[in-house]
């Protein structure tokens, strides 16, 4: 299998190269540290799942439908002109209403391939029962985006085949890890998936009746709601006041086309909904530019779903 180069921005506890939130900053250089923060935008732990008003029935009967029609069309305006494929789901785990665009795209994870890796993880061994290093590599993997954490646990968990069979537990259907190793880093990072299948991973962290353990769960969640400033962009701009976030960011430069893949899948809790979001992009001209892409999209798809109160 030939070599597939690819440039990951590579994060350590001791200098961490955060990305920017707003759609006109430009990435960071490799190895650049840059922390950057905003009012209400750090993710926070879901904790426990909030009942519905009146329960999941009524809910689902007071939902209104989603336009598909017409958020794929504000999609299609928003996106004339920017470069590359994209792909998004929003699921409403609490009434069932849904939203997909460009369904049958298959993207790169890039780093959100480290939830699917803590997953893999958590199947084999419960969390109480790992040692203090590897948890340690959990925390820094999923909070910091680190790279070489992740290396470590890819190899715990099996690589690419022990991937791929957590994926399966969970009811992924497009998600398959790549075996080999790339440049430095294994390759979890360019694993090809289907927003669908994010939006299961996600939903697998909340549902009652899940492969991992109510207490296993908690503690991925509590990572995903602790992520740092300045990689806390993405879905949690959707965020309305009061809403808890868990989300995992993943960005990715190849080095063949100079391009950026930039992902971003997590949860939106709020007002006894849990919304199940993941968008991935390919293509923009530098890490900032593929944000303001993701954070577009997501919102013009949130609209259609729920409006924030004043």
């Amino acid at each position: 299998m030939s070599r597939i180069v690819l440039a990951f921005a590579l994060l350590t506890p001791h200098a961490v190269s955060s990305l920017p939130t707003g759609a006109a900053a430009a990435a960071p250089r490799q190895g650049v540290t840059r922390a950057v923060t905003g009012p209400g935008r750090a993710a926070e732990a879901l904790g426990p799942p909030v009942p519905a008003p009146g329960g999941r029935r009524a809910a689902r009967r007071k939902a209104p439908r989603v336009d598909a029609k017409r958020v794929t069309a504000l999609l299609d305006r928003f996106l004339a002109g920017r470069p590359g494929p994209v792909t998004a789901m929003v699921k409403d785990l609490t009434t069932g209403r849904q939203y997909r665009y460009h369904r049958g795209e298959r993207l790169i994870t890039a780093s959100t391939a480290k939830v699917q890796i803590l997953a893999a993880l958590l199947l084999r061994t419960a969390w109480k029962k790992l040692p203090a290093q590897v948890r340690r590599d959990a925390d820094l993997m999923i909070r910091y985006s680190d790279n070489h954490a992740a290396d470590r646990l890819w190899l715990r968990i099996g690589g690419a085949p022990g991937f791929t069979r957590a994926g399966r537990k969970l009811g992924l259907r497009h998600t398959a890890g790549v075996p080999g190793s790339c440049v430095d880093l294994y390759c979890w990072g360019i694993t090809r998936t289907s927003a669908e299948d994010q939006v299961r991973l996600m939903r697998a962290l909340v549902a009652e009746r899940s492969a991992l353990p109510a207490a296993d769960r908690e503690q991925v969640l509590r990572l995903m709601g602790g992520v740092i400033d300045g990689q806390n962009w993405g879905i949690s701009t959707a965020r309305c006041r009061g809403d808890r976030v868990a989300l995992k960011n993943g960005w990715l430069k190849r080095v063949s086309t100079k391009r950026w893949a930039v992902v971003s899948a997590g949860l939106l809790r709020a007002r006894g909904h849990d919304y199940a979001i993941a968008v991935l992009t390919e293509g923009s001209p530098e890490a900032g530019y593929g944000i303001a892409t993701v954070e577009g999209v997501t919102t013009r798809i949130m609209r259609s779903f729920r409006k924030c109160r004043a």
